[in-house]
């Protein structure tokens, strides 16, 4: 029940106080996932309007940052890709980092039922591309290993009270480990050139967070000064930006300033002392500052950089990645893509080797058992979830384009995703408002 607090003026305003970090976690990434939708069918009308070119023409446009020797010059296109998805990864670091900790990820039995099952929603549709494009293009094979977390949970949110809890916190676990198995590609199969002193310039400034770290350093601004020159280093080694951003985020501390046991008595003073003082009193302000403060510092830089950065990555640089990247002339290769190889193989991987993977080594793992399975979640409402992660989209988009560069593959892989992800969002959620139907009939 919302508690009531009173307000000045006699103003009542019903608070809910008891939110838990998954529901805020997925109402905010099921608003993403409508800005997203929103962002990618403006970029394909527009990219298929009369005013087409005008569309390629703005994101690469060059624009320039910095002054000097550390001058870089890139594309709009190319800032999004390499400037912004880096703080996007960081952000699915500090989200591996957490999970690891203290979330779903933290016992062998919690992590291996969502790890093991990502791992079959990897190596299935990868092997399905492979199979279909056979050695016409090869790169693109982690391309519908990929799967869209705002977007599924987004669809997961319209479903509403047909899903499961407890299906939606394993959809989410496994969206999260999908990130890390994609983070490992990107890092192993997708660094071409290697140029090793401004990898090395890199990795120092990364073993500067790790001293930070150690020396009890708390302060985000530190680690965003650090994280700029981990980020050039790598950006200009060859190895993608993406990683640095990962990696960086597994510097960032998890311990607070203070103590449990100290903020809790501190602030029960504090609290005494508001008590006491006049209302609006010098006295009373200065209580509530010192609560704020104390507040601060027992918050983890890890919780108030990943609270920080959430609601901007979310709201603005995947819809922007979005933007920019979904710019492909269905008209002109709607026909060619139904005969394409690649186009078939992401779309086919996505949308048929996505939910078998998932689904068979789930139940491998329980027959093995190799992973603890929730007691309440039944196998066919999980191979409609499994179907939901068919939804690659950013991801996989984002593969794309480290895969093939600029060309007609590029725009051949952006149709198959498209395709694979639509087909799956649609298909799984009929499946999964189909078997809460057969469940009201059964309990009827």
């Amino acid at each position: 029940m919302p508690i009531e607090y009173p307000l000045a003026r006699s103003t009542r305003l019903p608070i809910e106080v008891l939110i838990s970090p998954f529901v805020s976690f997925a109402r905010m990434e099921a608003a993403s996932g409508i800005l997203l939708l929103t962002c990618s069918v403006v970029a394909l009308v527009w990219s298929n309007s009369p005013w087409a070119q005008s569309y390629h023409a703005f994101w690469h446009a060059p624009v320039s940052i910095g002054f000097g020797q550390f001058k870089l010059t890139e594309t709009r296109l190319e800032w999004v890709n390499d400037g912004l998805m880096p703080v996007f990864f960081f952000l699915v670091g500090l989200e591996i980092k957490r999970e690891v900790l203290i979330g779903e990820l933290s016992s062998f039995q919690q992590a291996a039922f969502p790890l093991l099952s990502a791992l079959g929603g990897a190596i299935l549709p990868a092997l399905i591309y492979v199979l279909v494009v056979g050695g016409s293009a090869p790169r693109g094979w982690a391309i519908p290993m990929a799967t869209d977390i705002a977007f599924v949970i987004g669809v997961l949110a319209i479903l509403g009270n047909r899903v499961p809890v407890s299906l939606k916190v394993f959809v989410t676990a496994l969206a999260i480990a999908d990130d890390l198995l994609a983070v490992l590609v990107i890092a192993l199969f997708y660094t071409n050139q290697i140029h090793l002193i401004n990898l090395a310039f890199g990795f120092a400034a990364l073993g500067l967070c790790l001293v930070a770290n150690l020396l009890g350093v708390r302060k985000p601004v530190i680690f965003a000064i650090l994280g700029l020159l981990v980020w050039y280093g790598v950006l200009k080694s060859g190895v993608h930006a993406t990683v640095a951003g990962v990696l960086l985020a597994f510097t960032i501390p998890t311990r607070t300033y203070v103590d449990r046991d100290f903020f809790l008595k501190y602030s029960r003073r504090l609290i005494d002392r508001f008590e006491i003082a006049p209302q609006n009193s010098p006295q009373a302000h200065s209580a509530i500052r010192e609560m704020a403060a104390q507040l601060e510092l027992v918050e983890s830089p890890l919780q108030r950089i990943e609270h920080f950065l959430h609601p901007w990555v979310s709201f603005t640089i995947l819809p922007l990645f979005a933007f920019a990247n979904l710019g492909v002339p269905i008209l002109g290769y709607a026909a060619a893509a139904a005969r394409h190889p690649v186009s078939l193989g992401v779309a086919l991987g996505l949308f048929v080797g996505k939910p078998i993977g998932v689904w068979l080594f789930a139940r491998m793992s329980a027959k093995f058992h190799l992973a603890a399975v929730p007691p309440d979640l039944s196998w066919s409402a999980l191979f409609g979830a499994a179907w939901l992660c068919g939804i690659g989209f950013t991801m996989s988009l984002f593969i794309a384009t480290l895969a093939f560069g600029d060309g007609p593959l590029l725009d051949m892989a952006k149709m198959g995703v498209l395709v694979g992800s639509l087909a799956s969002a649609i298909c799984a959620s009929l499946f999964l408002m189909r078997q809460t139907e057969f469940k009201m009939m059964a309990l009827s």
